[in-house]
C-alpha cells in the first residue's frame, strides 16, 4: 500500500529512516538541514497510524513496519540501502535486516528498542498503556526519558506533537509490538551496526546496548551522545548527524 514519506538529499547512498513511538517522519526535522545531501538520499517514512498515514489502520506490528519499508524501497527502485531507526524504529530496522539481509548495507540504531523487547514491571506497563489517551502521561514519560532536565515548553510541545501526529489506536497498538516482540533468535549478526544513545536516557542506555547489540552483532559499536536523552534529534541534532554519517560513509558504494 502507498506509504507517506519525504526525501532529503540526492546522493547515491540511500538511507531509510524509521521514527519512534512518539514521532513520525517529520520528527527528524531538526537534523535535516545538516544532512549531507550530496552523499546520501534519506527517505523518512511514516508508520501506519502516524503522520500522513494517521488515518490508515493496520495491525501495528514490527513486521508490518518492516514490510512497509521494504515495499517503499521497492516502489522507489532502491535495491540496497542503509537504515536509521529511532526507539521503536530501531527494532524495526533490525527486523528489516532479518527479512532482507542482502539489501541492507549498515544499521544505525538511535536510542533503540532491542530486538528482544523490554520487560516492564506491571506499574510501568500500566502507565505506558495509559499514555495512548493522555497527553499529561506522555509528557511525564518524555520528561523521564530525557533525564528530567529539559524546558517545560519543549516537554509540552513534544507531548502535543505526539498526540497530534499519531492516532490513539496506533499508539496503543504499537506499545505491545515493541515491548513484547522478540525475534532475537533470528539475528544473524553479520551487518555493521552503530548504536547511538544519550547519556541521560535512563532505559535505552549503553548498559542495555552492551547486553543486546554487542552480543548479537560481530561488527557493532556504541557511542554515547553527551547532553542528550532519548531524543538526540531534538536535543543534540549536530552530534546525531555526525554520529550517523561518519559511520555510514564507508558503506556508500553500490
Amino acid at each position: 500500500m502507498p506509504t507517506t514519506f519525504h526525501r532529503v538529499g540526492t546522493g547515491a547512498h540511500p538511507v531509510l529512516v524509521l521514527h519512534g513511538w512518539f514521532g513520525d517522519a517529520h520528527a527528524f526535522e531538526p537534523i535535516e538541514p545538516w544532512l549531507c545531501g550530496e552523499a546520501f538520499s534519506y527517505v523518512f517514512m511514516d508508520c501506519r497510524g502516524y503522520g500522513g498515514m494517521r488515518d490508515v489502520r493496520g495491525d501495528y506490528t514490527i513486521d508490518e513496519i518492516a514490510n512497509d519499508a521494504l515495499a517503499l524501497a521497492g516502489t522507489l527502485g532502491i535495491e540496497t540501502f542503509s537504515l536509521v531507526g529511532h526507539s521503536m524504529g530501531g527494532m524495526a530496522i533490525e527486523r528489516i535486516a532479518v527479512l532482507a539481509p542482502d539489501r541492507v548495507r549498515a544499521l544505525v540504531a538511535v536510542a533503540p528498542v532491542p530486538c528482544g523487547g523490554i520487560a516492564y514491571d506491571p506499574a510501568t506497563r500500566q502507565l505506558l498503556e495509559a499514555a495512548a489517551g493522555c497527553a499529561h502521561i506522555r509528557r511525564g514519560i518524555i520528561d523521564r526519558s530525557t533525564g528530567g532536565r529539559l524546558p517545560d515548553t519543549w516537554l509540552d510541545w513534544k507531548a502535543q506533537y505526539s498526540m497530534q501526529r499519531a492516532s490513539p489506536e496506533a499508539f496503543a497498538g504499537y506499545f505491545p509490538a515493541w515491548a513484547d516482540t522478540d525475534f532475537s533468535a533470528e539475528i544473524v549478526g553479520r551487518h555493521p551496526v552503530k548504536v547511538l544513545v544519550g547519556e541521560h536516557d535512563p532505559v535505552f542506555n549503553a548498559a542495555l546496548m552492551e547486553r543486546t547489540y554487542l552480543r548479537r552483532y560481530a561488527n557493532a559499536s556504541i557511542e554515547v551522545i553527551g547532553n542528550a536523552g532519548h531524543y538526540p534529534m531534538n536535543e543534540t541534532p549536530l552530534a546525531l548527524v555526525s554520529g550517523i554519517e561518519q559511520f555510514l560513509v564507508p558503506f556508500g558504494g553500490s
